[in-house]
């Protein structure tokens, strides 16, 4: 996390210089690299995928025509949802080495200051901003503070609930002794029973769409009124600031 004001400097821990393209009037820092936005792209089609076919499995079609046993469209969809949830489970365990390996901004999604004072004052201060209850702040080369506390709660943590909760009832289908029941059948007891399994999941579900929502929206806000690059940061890997 980095304030941006008239200058781009060094990154809030003060070990790492940030990369500065100067212009007149343009400014630009490289934030992510190629495979963080790799990732980011795959986990947004297998969120995409895992929320269309989570819905048609609880709220199946009513009828299909001809013969039951002339339908697999139910276990094509059932399909496309398990695939899609082994893309988004093996992702985050690619995304978590980066994090070990890549740059600083890498890590942003896997930690939060939350003993100091000021990063929270700074949470305030951006919650203000997209209320438009403020001119615009500083600006940041990561995550905001706000948008980094969105992405550890509302993404990281609600994802590691689906993966748990979602290969719990996968491996109910697989049955006893499958790597899936072995590894989360024990997600199934904690809840109480499947059904309870069931429901959190579709929550869950939920939960990400309105996530997803929330950062489309502050990602074109701030292209707009930031006046600072966040979709094509993503594409490129460089952020601009126009000031």
């Amino acid at each position: 996390m980095q304030a941006i004001n008239s200058d781009v400097g060094n990154d809030a821990t003060g070990t790492e210089p940030a990369a500065v393209a100067r212009g007149r009037d343009l400014k630009a820092v490289y934030v992510y690299e190629a495979p963080v936005r790799l990732w980011h792209w795959i986990n947004a089609g297998a969120i995409t995928v895992l929320a269309l076919t989570g819905y048609l499995i609880a709220s199946p079609l009513p009828t299909q025509p001809g013969e039951a046993s002339a339908n697999f469209l139910m276990g094509y969809i059932r399909f496309a949802h398990f695939s899609a949830g082994y893309v988004l489970a093996v992702g985050l365990i690619g995304r978590t080495y980066w994090a070990l390996v890549g740059n600083h901004h890498a890590r942003e999604l896997y930690s939060l200051p939350v003993t100091r004072a000021a990063y929270w004052r700074e949470v305030g201060t951006m919650l203000k901003w997209y209320l438009f209850l403020i001119p615009r702040p500083n600006r940041y080369v990561g995550h905001n503070p706000l948008a980094r506390t969105a992405m550890f709660f509302g993404y990281l943590c609600l994802t590691l609930f689906m993966i748990c909760t979602g290969f719990a009832l996968y491996g109910e289908g697989e049955q006893k002794g499958s790597w899936a029941q072995r590894g989360f059948g024990w997600v199934i007891p904690l809840f109480g029973q499947s059904q309870d399994v069931h429901t959190w999941h579709h929550l869950g579900m939920w939960a990400m769409v309105l996530f997803v929502m929330f950062h489309v929206y502050a990602a074109i806000r701030e292209d707009i009124m930031g006046r600072q690059s966040i979709v094509s940061t993503m594409v490129s890997g460089w952020r601009t600031f126009k000031d």
